[in-house]
């Protein structure tokens, strides 16, 4: 087997790998020197029903009815962060999966990707050790499948993929990240913090990769990226709420037209 049909064998695995900490393993041990050539490998099939791998737990209700809770007890922090394991878990999946399932790309595309899944796969470790510290473990609390489910809404084109997932759902995770910090610190958590104050600097990283792929593929096909990204934001029933944290998502490949149609729509 040649190296890239390797690493898209263990990028496949690795998304398929059910168990959490195995998951973080594997995605620990993907070697990037099989990048060159991945591209020109066959398109996989989707359907793919191993796809994604997830435990059994948490269950996966409705996002309205996934329960809220006040920061002000440790039930209510642990609540959040579990919250935010499971849109890291996901983010995990995520990641791997726009490496594994699209093809005709340039080999930078599928490192960036690579990158990215190891830097989920490190923030999942340390929200479930937070977690742990706690008294509660990922999987104890209810949550939801909304970013998945925009994985499979945009299975079939990679411009969508990189317009609705790391440009809209991740990036949400520039706009309100920054209030909790300010809340768990008002409520002395510094420990959480900390992971936090990580993840929202890594994150503005991983929603520019998104930006750069977008505009990549923009250009490929001839058409205008904010045009094509306010039609696939309809399409898609996408609401963009406020806050809107402009400077992380200038930092992230935002341009200003499009932070002002934002601000605009923004209800």
């Amino acid at each position: 087997m040649n190296p890239a049909a390797a690493l898209i064998e263990a990028i496949h695995d690795a998304l398929g790998e059910r168990d959490p900490a195995a998951k973080v393993a594997r995605v620990a041990l993907l070697d990037a020197s099989g990048i060159t050539g991945i591209g020109a490998l066959p398109a996989p099939i989707w359907p793919d029903k191993t796809i994604p791998g997830r435990p059994e737990k948490p269950a996966l209700i409705r996002p309205r009815d996934v329960p809220t809770r006040g920061l002000g007890t440790v039930a209510g922090r642990a609540a959040l962060i579990h919250a935010v394991a499971h849109i890291e878990f996901n983010a995990i999946n995520l990641a791997l999966d726009a490496a594994w399932r699209f093809r005709g790309l340039p080999d930078d595309y599928y490192a960036d990707w690579l990158s990215v899944a190891r830097d989920e796969a490190r923030h999942f470790a340390m929200l479930r050790a937070r977690l742990q510290a706690l008294g509660v473990d990922y999987g104890d609390l209810p949550a939801h499948n909304g970013l998945w489910e925009a994985a499979e809404k945009t299975a079939d084109d990679v411009l969508a993929r990189m317009c609705c997932v790391p440009r809209v759902l991740e990036a949400r995770g520039l706009d309100v990240t920054p209030g909790i910090i300010r809340r768990l610190t008002e409520i002395g958590d510094p420990e959480t913090v900390a992971i936090l104050d990580v993840i929202l600097a890594e994150e503005v990283g991983h929603v520019r990769i998104g930006s750069h792929w977008y505009a990549w593929l923009c250009a490929q096909r001839g058409v205008d990226p904010l045009a094509t990204s306010q039609r696939l934001l309809a399409e898609q029933g996408m609401n963009i709420r406020p806050p809107i944290n402009e400077t992380a998502r200038r930092a992230a490949g935002f341009g200003e037209e499009e932070l002002r149609l934002l601000l605009l729509s923004s209800p």
